[in-house]
């Protein structure tokens, strides 16, 4: 039986080389004239330190062998003696070329892997990573591609008549625009088109002042994950053309083939699922904040710390702390098990200090120990849904609000998930298990009024574990205690869901409450064994 690649969308037969493996890392030469790669040979010769390395053609593209170095000898690297690397030396020549050995102990290649993968998709994830994005206007000015990308947004917006041409009113002030440029991918990984969008700097907007009332109908990142999930586990590709032509005919979109990459998510099929990660967001994040060689950790936050406004000196850029943060909350997208992490490094956005900066920082060494780790949607999955809930009592040094954390699953399959400080003060753990219950719920409901939509019949009750007996014994209760009083319209609300059929409360124990992870930081051990749970996994995993 033949070996099943993610993404293995009837690749070519290709003869695979027999390579033999130095101690060196052996260089793979990309030919950007003919999009041609090149497998390089290392043969080594008796009493050499270092392998002769050549560049082997490839018969299908009628490239010729060229050896990279025609001197017999090896061209040795000179460094700086290891007893002076902490010292400035004038004089010293270093070799700057490193192709060929890594600066490094810690190379991000030592923990990325393709060999899950299907060569066509392999292809496809190379190809995406090797375009850069033009990061201002000044950059994409340059670029003929992106000058007409921009001037066919112009033509657009003035051919829908987005805008008109007005006076500015005395004692106003402008608000400015930015342009947003993206590379848009065919399913094999050539461009189909560069997009430039001209958007407005909303933020610089004050209420009262430039607006009143706003309306802006935006997707739920929880939607977007939800069609996938029920496309995987229905498998009905008859249903899938009839959606597409119907979102054709409603918003005239462009069919670019099966999906492999969008909003910086990339997917990868499989019989047995689909694999939902942001390997090349998370990499872009990593080099932009000069962390690729950064020694990884195993849990992204110190367990039991506490981070607090005052703590520490402030930073003399907080910019560089915003964006960091701002950044790494997209990856939430894919990464249910940094949420808390997040959610605490955001409280601090206004005025972080030294303390916040370094947290951030762990973040990104966590991130560069599995930087394409995502989430699985089973195709083997149920279309029922069933929810963990939790909450940490008092958690907050500041408020002494609880956390709620939360996580809700389609079959097995992971859809929605959450970290939130609760809006008062619990006087009790089982107070905030309470509340933690009751926003589990109402998510719930959204979830089944979402999936009546698109047509998924959820009658079945929805399972809600929680690993606080008195809040489950409080849910089933009919009579109030005077202890109840003042949670009166969450027990009202629960207990109505309950006795109606649609929820169902079961108790968990706390080792296994996978919405742990949501409401405090973890220590390695069990951080690292609650994600399998959560349908996270690691196909870039080196094995």
């Amino acid at each position: 039986m033949p070996l099943q690649y993610f993404d293995d969308d009837d690749p070519p037969e290709v003869d695979q080389p027999t390579i033999i493996r130095p101690k060196q890392a052996c260089p793979r030469n990309v030919d950007s004239a003919n999009s041609s790669v090149h497998a390089c040979n290392a043969t080594y010769e008796e009493g050499d330190a270092n392998p002769t390395i050549t560049r082997t053609s490839d018969a299908s593209h009628g490239d010729v062998a060229n050896p990279i170095n025609s001197d017999s000898r090896p061209q040795r690297e000179r460094r700086k003696p290891t007893y002076l690397i902490d010292y400035i030396l004038n004089g010293v020549q270093t070799n700057t070329n490193t192709s060929l050995t890594s600066s490094t102990s810690y190379s991000i290649s030592h923990f990325i892997a393709y060999d899950k993968f299907s060569p066509t998709h392999r292809s496809f994830l190379a190809a995406i990573s090797t375009k850069d994005e033009p990061k201002s206007f000044s950059e994409a000015i340059q670029d003929p591609k992106w000058r007409q990308a921009m001037k066919a947004e112009i033509d657009a917006l003035e051919k829908n008549n987005t805008w008109t041409l007005e006076t500015l009113p005395p004692d106003k002030r402008l608000i400015g625009c930015k342009w947003v440029y993206k590379i848009k991918y065919n399913a094999d990984g050539k461009i189909e088109r560069y997009k430039a969008r001209l958007v407005t700097k909303g933020f610089t907007q004050v209420e009262g002042i430039d607006y009143h009332d706003t309306f802006a109908p935006v997707a739920k990142l929880v939607t977007v994950r939800c069609l996938p999930a029920i496309a995987t586990a229905r498998n009905n590709s008859s249903l899938c053309q009839k959606l597409k032509e119907f979102l054709h005919i409603m918003f005239h979109i462009k069919d670019l083939g099966k999906l492999k990459y969008f909003l910086g998510i990339e997917v990868a099929r499989h019989p047995s699922g689909i694999f939902l990660c942001q390997r090349k967001y998370t990499l872009d994040i990593l080099t932009e904040a000069g962390m690729l060689g950064t020694k990884p950790c195993l849990f992204p936050m110190k367990q039991k710390l506490k981070l607090t406004p005052s703590t520490g000196s402030p930073l003399s850029d907080p910019m560089q702390y915003r964006r960091l943060v701002g950044k790494i909350i997209y990856l939430t997208i894919t990464r249910p098990e940094i949420s808390f992490a997040v959610h605490t490094l955001s409280q601090f956005m206004q005025a972080p200090r030294q303390p916040h900066l370094d947290a951030t920082m762990r973040v990104l060494r966590y991130l560069k120990s599995s930087p394409r780790q995502g989430i699985f949607l089973s195709s083997s999955s149920s279309l029922q849904l069933s929810a963990y809930c939790d909450s940490d009592w008092a958690s907050c040094p500041t408020t002494r609000r609880s956390t709620t954390g939360y996580l809700t699953l389609l079959g097995n399959s992971p859809i929605s998930w959450k970290t939130k400080k609760q809006s008062t003060v619990s006087r009790s753990s089982a107070e905030a298990e309470y509340r933690a219950m009751a926003s589990t719920i109402s998510e719930l409901l959204w979830l089944k009024g979402l999936l009546k939509i698109l047509g998924v019949d959820t009658s079945q009750p929805m399972q809600l574990h929680c690993d606080n007996q008195a809040a489950i014994h409080i849910a089933t209760n009919p009579v109030f205690h005077e202890r109840t009083k003042h949670i009166e319209l969450d027990c009202h609300f629960i207990r109505h869901w309950i006795q109606v059929g649609l929820i169902k409360t079961s108790h968990v124990r706390s080792n296994l409450q996978v919405a742990d992870i949501f409401t405090k930081a973890l220590g390695g051990d069990q951080f690292q064994f609650l994600p399998h749970k959560l349908g996270i996994t690691n196909l870039h995993a080196p094995t």
